[in-house]
């Protein structure tokens, strides 16, 4: 299934006491650049949230990740008292009063304003479990957000063949107006050859006419240019139909769809085959902006 490179999930458990809120958001970017944050005392399980992402088919796109964890039952972790450093700061504080004379204002919420003063211990950790906890989170998130970038994905493709459509019925009417270009070339060069000739009488040599003709076929001719462009339309729907990362490929096969239809416009005079060249141009510039969504 071909994504978007834009998408959101979200999601929000509770799981052995612990309150652990997912959200995973993303936009275009040109490589996977995964940026997570997650709550203080779980920052030891950042690094395990990119892998896991990659893990699930997440190849492109900058991404977002945040991970709030918040304990639902605080009767296993206990606050306490630094004696040792709270004993000093008193002293310090006592001083600093008697010494230089300031107002004495020492009281429990004042000395309580130093956090430094409490410790807080809480149950050891361990690493694998804590990341099963929050993975139970992450991993329903990430489905939400694949289940967007895929629906978006979707709707992007079915643009595409849309425009692909197009391009390839107008390549039909740029290969007959050639064809008709050529055919009637002969006769145009003939009745200007024999207007200019009327007055002297003389007659225009036909093999120095089919000559003309075979040089003026050579240079106008774009058959080469719409096969090749006919094999990039086959080959950029044989991608479509894929279940891998197709931006990048997209991508290189527009540019050599450009150089086609750009030699098909300099070797084409017609006015009809112009705007037609025209179009497919637009068309494909449409199908380039899209693609720089797709992963």
């Amino acid at each position: 299934m071909i994504r978007s490179m834009t998408g959101f999930g979200r999601c929000r458990e509770t799981v052995d006491g612990l309150d652990i809120t997912v959200e995973i958001r993303s936009v275009n970017s040109r490589f996977l650049d995964c940026s997570t944050k997650i709550s203080r005392s779980y920052g030891y399980l950042e690094e395990r949230v990119k892998p896991y992402l990659q893990s699930r088919g997440i190849s492109r796109g900058k991404v977002d990740v945040w991970i709030g964890v918040e304990l639902l039952d605080s009767g296993s972790t206990n606050v306490i008292l630094d004696d040792g450093y709270l004993k000093g700061y008193l002293e310090a504080l006592y001083r600093l009063r008697d010494e230089y004379g300031l107002r004495d204002d020492i009281s429990v919420m004042s000395v309580a304003r130093n956090t430094a003063l409490f410790l807080v211990q809480k149950p050891e950790e361990d690493v694998e479990k804590d990341w099963q906890r929050v993975l139970v989170a992450l991993s329903k998130a990430t489905d939400a957000f694949l289940a967007v970038r895929e629906k978006e994905g979707s709707a992007l493709v079915e643009d595409i063949r849309q425009k692909l459509e197009q391009i390839e019925g107008n390549v039909t009417k740029i290969e007959a107006l050639s064809a008709e270009d050529i055919a009637h070339y002969r006769e145009r060069l003939a009745e200007r050859i024999r207007e200019a000739l009327a007055d002297c009488q003389i007659t225009p040599d036909e093999n120095r006419l089919l000559t003309e003709c075979a040089i003026h076929a050579d240079k106008v001719a774009v058959d080469e240019e719409t096969v090749r462009l006919r094999t990039h339309i086959t080959a950029l729907r044989q991608i479509l139909d894929s279940n891998e990362p197709v931006g990048r490929k997209l991508d290189f096969l527009l540019q050599e769809m450009n150089r086609e239809i750009n030699t098909t416009g300099s070797k084409c005079n017609d006015a009809a085959i112009a705007h037609l060249v025209v179009d497919v141009k637009c068309q494909l510039e449409k199908i380039r902006e899209q693609i720089q969504n797709l992963e």
